[in-house]
């Protein structure tokens, strides 16, 4: 009986533990489907996409504060954090604290299919804009 028990406590320790982590990166969609001047929020993925008369840049969606998740306000063009009021201009950076830093941008690429698409796994220096 015990022997058992053995053989089942190390079928279960050899068995591999994997954790499956969703995809990083994210399409977003045709570049000319994206308007000059739009702020597309990505809510599941935790990124804004704007497309600017200079080209395309996405910036992560949490707060440099505490990692609350910020909202885009359309009406004040700014992005704003719930938690403690932290505002950020479209350019990521900060308006009002209490977040010590700017919002972080994200790397930007074209698919094979033609699609924009958004890594937010890799960080990328702010004020990099895609000509996409």
């Amino acid at each position: 009986m015990a022997s058992i028990g053995a053989a089942a406590v190390t079928t279960e320790f050899l068995r591999p533990r994997v954790l499956f982590e969703p995809a990083t990166a994210f399409a977003v969609g045709p570049p000319d489907a994206i308007e000059v001047g739009a702020v597309l929020d990505f809510p599941d993925h935790h990124a804004f996409v704007l497309r600017m008369a200079d080209g395309f840049r996405a910036m992560s969606s949490v707060c440099t504060h505490l990692g609350c998740i910020t909202r885009y306000q359309p009406d004040a063009h700014l992005i704003a954090c719930p938690c403690h009021g932290s505002r950020f201009a479209l350019d990521g950076e900060v308006v009002a604290g209490p977040a010590p830093r700017p919002l972080h941008w994200l790397e930007m690429f074209l698919s094979d299919k033609g699609l924009v698409m958004v890594d937010t796994a890799v960080e990328v220096p702010l004020g990099t804009v895609y000509k996409l």
